[in-house]
């Protein structure tokens, strides 16, 4: 287990949070989703009650280096001052010396927001002097961002090499729910992989081999494993550099026994557009000319009865095309069938977690990852860089 708030005195100390607050914002500012603002709040108020000068950091979209006022923390700012109900101060220039001012003069329970830390190329280049001086902002360094976890940064896992490093609420959740259903799941165990990204889930699947029960197979990346055996897919997304691999990881499966389910049947489409005209296709089956978009009926039936005796789940990646409405409807049955599941549920990967909330059914399921590359990579079996930075209890 790794050393959290809990386990450090933060007591009038300056306490430097690195939170992923990187939310979906529209075109007139407003944020659209504050799930990732929320998710935060027990960490934020644990350190106000507990007199910490608080200095919150986190980035914005992609703004590569570069300032762009559509991508500042302001409305962010805005949304955690109201739900704090507490005025939150903010800085412009982490490298200003008006900010190491603004520090200076914070009081216990108070907060600084730090603008958009991706507006400086050196974040994401992990430089170590840009490190130094966000490490000379603070005493302490809690990690809150699980969503930026994996990824070597300056904010995220270079601070962590000059000041002491802690967990906050949010990354301890995260952590201990993985751990409990990659390494004490209870049976039967399945999961459910989707998404176009077959290079990011054939490692999965190779590292669940030795846990799961059954996989059931979604989405682009089911193409691939179909002609693989042999299938026609027409049109459909494949990587033709996997076909190999993929036909290992069924033979492995098979020697573990270890049932991979692939989709039985699918809704084509003639071209990957909203509006293409659509024909449903026994998998292996594909008419030429037309694409796999989304799952179809029989699968939803077959995948349906897998999930329901389940006592553990894990699922990362949509079963269907999900930017476009008419081929969102697989995923959004199998998420209504995860919800009703009275296991442990645990859901990672941007359009999964979208179909679970747009159902309104989050509360139903045990867990919603907020990091889909951080939860991906835990579920290939390896280590978060920046989690590595922080002690063991």
């Amino acid at each position: 287990m790794k050393k959290t708030i809990r386990d450090i005195d933060v007591s009038n100390k300056r306490v430097f949070v690195r939170v992923d607050y990187n939310v979906p914002i529209n075109n007139e500012l407003k944020i659209v989703d504050d799930s990732r603002i929320t998710a935060t709040l027990p960490t934020i108020n644990y350190l106000i009650e507990h007199g910490a000068k608080i200095i919150l950091c986190s980035h914005l979209g992609r703004p590569e280096g570069q300032i762009d006022p559509k991508l500042s923390l302001r409305p962010v700012l805005a949304r955690l001052s109201k739900l704090l109900d507490k005025p939150i101060s903010f800085a412009e220039d982490v490298l200003d010396d008006s900010t190491s001012e603004m520090i200076n003069n914070l009081q216990s329970g108070d907060i600084l927001m730090l603008e958009n830390i991706r507006f400086y190329k050196q974040e994401e280049a992990n430089n170590d002097a840009f490190a130094k001086k966000l490490a000379s902002l603070a005493d302490i360094f809690v990690l809150e961002a699980f969503g930026t976890a994996h990824r070597k940064h300056a904010s995220t896992y270079g601070i962590a090499k000059y000041i002491p490093a802690v967990c906050g609420f949010l990354v301890e959740q995260e952590l201990n729910m993985f751990n409990k259903v990659l390494n004490n799941p209870e049976h039967p165990f399945v999961a459910i992989l989707g998404g176009a990204k077959l290079a990011d889930k054939l490692p999965v699947i190779e590292n669940l081999l030795d846990k799961v029960d059954t996989v059931l197979i979604g989405g682009g990346m089911a193409y691939t494993f179909i002609k693989a055996i042999g299938g026609s897919v027409g049109m459909s997304m494949i990587d033709n550099s996997k076909l190999e691999l993929a036909s290992q990881i069924l033979d492995k499966a098979k020697e573990k026994g270890v049932r991979i389910i692939l989709p039985i049947d699918n809704i084509g489409a003639k071209e990957f557009s909203e509006n293409a005209e659509t024909k449903k296709f026994s998998s292996g089956f594909f008419a030429d000319g037309y694409q796999g978009m989304d799952i179809g009926p029989k699968t939803i039936k077959c995948f349906k009865k897998v999930i329901k005796k389940a006592k553990t789940i894990v699922w990362n990646g949509p079963l269907g095309v999900y930017e476009y409405e008419r081929f969102r409807h697989g995923t959004d049955k199998i998420a209504k069938y995860v919800a009703k599941n009275k296991g442990v549920s645990v859901i990672g990967g941007g359009d999964s977690v979208a179909a679970i909330q747009s159902l309104g059914v989050a509360k139903k399921v045990s867990h919603i990852s907020t990091g889909g590359g951080a939860s991906l990579m835990l579920l290939q079996g390896k280590k978060l860089p920046c989690v590595e930075m922080i002690e063991d209890r």
